[in-house]
């Protein structure tokens, strides 16, 4: 693929407003009929190519609801002018709008996050676009009668890190194409259990398997981030977004029109150079494959990267703060988009939305560095889908757990915190080991977990045991600990044997000190943990938050 680059020669793209074009059902059939060799599932049939579509209160309570909606000085004065319960009833409302769901629907407990040595810990959001089609809205905006009221897909997966001392931000998409196994995923609503997959699945059809705490769950077990939130927005939603924005404003090299001579296409039509969308080409923008470099997911999804640069740009400009309806209207469409995390420390609110706006304004946007997941295509029945590339997704994934910015300046970043100290000797801490050795190819390492016990009984700890019923397969060695007075004696375990601190986490889901011997150490001898590397790789196609110049690559045959 081409990189993005600038249209023309040394100047700059004109900026023009997107006239309004005709929709029509049959533009949005973007994907071919379904591969039935692509183990993608048989759950139904979808118009895409190799399987599935992307397819009266107190006075200070009041007071502090107004401070909430303080979206600008001049909606605050609207709502003391109509009154104090005016405002009250107004924050309800905006509350009501938001749907909510669990985080997780995983067996797998997520593990705490490990702060930097200033006691700050990242943040982590999955970000879903879900192509259900279960409202009037969804229905209207394309996509075949008979997938009307199916199970929803994530044709949109992106996870969002903000560094724990908020001085980045890193976005990693995983393509829609993307071929992974999902796990166990129990529905909270019906209480029907997915058992996990024993072949490779398409990651969209996670959504469909009890919710996005499902796709939270296959997230995690593939790169071992703790995710914290989800955000997921539908079709309408998108538009309702990009209207009360105001426009983002896209660049294409060429004239495009994402359109073939089957009916298939997102209907986009583009004239070389900058233009501002919204609305329903905002939509098209974000779901055009046809058209977009090579004509795959992995064009699509560069031009999502450019579209939420662009959109963050614009709102960072400020232009849309100043004017009290565009604002009210940006908080109805937020509001009515969205389904988040719901619990305790869920995002189900509006002061939860508006906390978590604080902490994402305090990156820059030249610290914004969008990427896609490294990939290679898959072979046999699954040559047109991709899988992660080893070794670099990986590489990727690691930089996002600890912490290392992805622009390439991880020495600005605070160090991670000093070990702490045990409260018990080696001899007098229980170490529980697990052998978690199996890959998808390879059943577990013979006796791995009885060698790492005798490793820990030369080291002093001879109270370490074997958990003989651990059958699960780990990517990465790890060591987890239930309370925080453990701490210090699981960094000893980990700093006997090797093992990063990085790798050492405080977890509800042991009831001790708990180290599992991984695939990264199916060989005897000692642990050897690769550092995360400081460069993001190539092949991540990584682009800044402030490259205002980035502007798609015109797939052949669709210019006009």
């Amino acid at each position: 693929m081409t990189r993005s680059g600038t249209p023309g020669e040394g100047t700059r793209p004109r900026v023009r407003q997107a006239g309004q074009l005709g929709w029509d059902d049959g533009l949005y059939e973007e994907e071919p009929e379904q591969d039935k060799g692509s183990g993608a599932g048989e759950r139904r049939a979808a118009p895409a190519e190799g399987g599935h579509r992307r397819s009266g209160p107190k006075r200070r309570a009041k007071k502090g609801r107004h401070r909430v909606l303080r979206w600008s000085a001049s909606v605050l004065a609207l709502l003391i002018i109509g009154g104090a319960g005016a405002g009250y009833l107004y924050y309800e409302h905006l509350n009501s709008n938001i749907k909510k769901a669990e985080l997780t629907l995983g067996d797998k407990k997520m593990a705490d996050h490990k702060a930097n040595a200033a006691g700050q810990t990242p943040l982590n959001i999955l970000l879903l676009g879900s192509d259900a089609r279960d409202s009037k809205e969804n229905q209207k905006l394309g996509g075949a009668k008979d997938t009307f009221g199916a199970p929803p897909l994530a044709d949109v997966q992106m996870l969002l890190h903000v560094s724990a001392d908020r001085s980045n931000m890193s976005v990693i998409s995983m393509p829609r194409d993307t071929m992974l196994k999902i796990p166990k995923c129990t529905d909270p609503e019906t209480k029907k259990v997915y058992p996990a997959t024993t072949g490779l699945e398409m990651t969209n059809v996670t959504l469909g398997r009890g919710g996005p705490g499902c796709s939270v769950a296959t997230w995690y077990e593939l790169t071992g981030i703790t995710i914290d939130h989800f955000m997921m927005i539908d079709f309408s939603g998108v538009i309702s977004m990009a209207d009360a924005i105001g426009g983002v404003p896209v660049c294409v090299k060429g004239n495009v029109y994402s359109h073939t001579s089957t009916g298939k296409g997102s209907g986009l039509k583009l004239e070389k150079g900058t233009t501002k969308i919204q609305g329903k080409q905002a939509l098209q923008w974000l779901r055009t494959r046809y058209g977009f470099e090579d004509g795959t997911d992995l064009g699509r999804t560069h031009a999502q990267h450019m579209y939420m640069n662009s959109m963050v740009r614009e709102l960072r400009k400020g232009t849309k703060l100043t004017d009290p309806g565009k604002m009210m209207d940006l908080a109805e469409a937020a509001t009515d988009a969205l389904t988040v995390d719901k619990g305790e420390n869920g995002l189900g609110s509006v002061k939860k939305l508006y906390d978590l706006a604080d902490e994402l304004k305090k990156v820059p946007t030249k610290r914004i560095t969008m990427t896609t997941m490294p990939n290679v295509y898959g072979t046999g029945t699954l040559k047109e889908r991709v899988l992660p590339k080893p070794g670099e997704a990986e590489q990727l994934f690691q930089m996002v757990r600890d912490d290392v910015p992805l622009d390439g300046k991880a020495s600005k970043r605070k160090k991670t915190a000093a070990a702490k100290k045990p409260t018990s000797s080696p001899a007098e801490t229980p170490v529980t080991v697990r052998n978690g050795t199996r890959t998808e190819t390879e059943y577990a390492a013979k006796g791995r977990a009885t060698t790492v016990k005798e490793l820990l009984a030369g080291k002093g700890f001879t109270q370490a045991s074997i958990d003989s019923q651990y059958a699960e397969a780990d990517k990465r060695t790890g060591i987890l600990y239930p309370t925080v007075d453990m701490e210090g004696n699981a960094q000893a375990v980990a700093k006997a044997l090797g093992i990063p601190l990085s790798a050492v986490k405080k977890s509800t889901d042991v009831s001790g000190i708990t180290l599992t011997v991984g695939a990264d150490w199916r060989e005897d001898g000692d642990y050897h943990a690769s550092a995360a590397a400081e460069k993001t790789p190539d092949s991540a196609r990584a682009l800044n938050g402030d490259d205002d110049k980035a502007c798609m690559d015109i797939q052949p045959g669709f210019g006009w």
